[in-house]
Order: C-alpha cells, then structure tokens, then sequence
C-alpha cells in the first residue's frame, strides 16, 4: 500500500477564483477538535471500510498497531543479530 500525498505545486499562484466568495457564510462554523492531535505529530491514516470496521476507537486500532510494531521490532532484532 503506497501513500500518496497531495499538495499544489510552489510554482502556481492562486487564482482570484480560489477566493471565499461572499455568499458562503462560515458564521457557524466550528473550529477543528483534531487539529491540535495532529499539529502535534499524529499521523492520519483511512482505514478500508471492512478494516475500520474491526476497530471501534483510535485507541483499540493504535493498540493492535503498537503490538503489531512489537512483533516486527522483534522479528527485525532476532534477524540482525543471527547475521552478527
């Protein structure tokens, strides 16, 4: 699985068109309850729907990941030490 990131090329300038047009009302609007979570190095992933599906919280998915990162922690360290 590849990730892929998208962002606007340096060289471009943005166009009169990107502007918020006067017609949208952003009087009601929330601020983000994750942009803290992320400005301090989380990382957002998107689960496949049957994937997400297994996993009611971010806590209980981080918890398999962080055993699953153990295993291959693990695995890692017992093959680079039978080569020494």
């Amino acid at each position: 699985m590849s990730v892929r990131t998208m962002k606007r090329p340096s060289n471009t300038r943005r166009s009169k068109s990107d502007d918020i047009l006067p017609e949208y009302d952003f009087s009601r609007a929330e601020p983000n309850k994750y942009a803290s979570r992320y400005a301090a190095g989380s990382a957002v992933v998107v689960l496949d729907p049957d994937v997400a599906a297994v996993f009611p919280s971010s806590g209980e998915a981080n918890e398999a990941l962080r055993a699953l990162a153990a295993i291959i922690r693990k695995r890692t360290n017992r093959r680079t030490s039978s080569r020494s």
